[in-house]
């Protein structure tokens, strides 16, 4: 009887050019140093069923990121989360570990939005007055692999922060739908603000009810 667990981590600096496929398999040598025993999928070439819930872009950190594993057997919580803490790798911090039912909907349907916060290593100038432009555009055409695109409807939410020594940060709610996806690089890149200026981080993913 397999059963169904929800691990609730951050992806943090030592990982933060680590990507999306590599992160998964960093989760899979973690389960495996664990000795938990991961329930592989059928067919050809067997994967672990571990799945995550939404990419993260190459360049930034996570405080709040949700991944679902099958167990071949039922274990307590307390003792999948233990065995994981003892051998988690630079770079991911266990958040919580919970049991899912088995038959709920895939993690990655469920994703509606992100949300980010930025960071700046240097000044920039009329942050808000950028912003505020960006805002009062109906449409913002942009071109991603070739085809074009609209970032206005992608961009729910965009407003200036305060950090704790009172440092403007640019925080951004951008949805995360198939097809509609919004990307804090391309964000920033319509405000002209340089990607390698900038130090991003997921703060939360929002999930819808499936």
């Amino acid at each position: 009887m397999t059963s169904r667990y929800r691990l609730t981590f951050a992806k943090t600096e030592p990982m933060r050019y680590t990507g999306h496929l590599d992160v998964q398999r960093a989760w899979e040598r973690t389960f495996r140093r664990a000795a938990l025993p991961v329930k592989y999928s059928e067919g050809f070439t067997p994967r672990p069923r571990f799945h995550l819930a939404a990419a993260l872009p190459l360049g930034c950190t996570s405080r709040y990121e949700l991944a679902d594993v099958w167990l071949e057997r039922p274990l307590p919580v307390e003792e999948v989360e233990a065995r994981l803490r003892e051998v988690l790798p630079p770079g991911l911090v266990l958040r919580k570990v919970e049991a899912v039912p088995e038959k709920a909907p895939a993690l990655q349907n469920l994703v509606v939005a992100s949300e980010y916060e930025a960071r700046f290593l240097e000044p920039v100038p009329d942050l808000e007055a950028r912003v505020a432009r960006f805002l009062s555009q109906k449409q913002m055409l942009r071109e991603r692999r070739g085809k074009t695109y609209d970032l206005r409807p992608l961009v729910e939410a965009l407003e200036v922060r305060r950090g704790p020594d009172g440092e403007p940060r640019l925080w951004m709610r951008l949805t995360a739908r198939p097809g509609a996806t919004g990307r804090p690089d391309e964000v920033l890149d319509a405000l002209g603000i340089p990607w390698e200026i900038a130090r991003v981080e997921r703060v939360a993913l929002l999930l819808g009810e499936g």
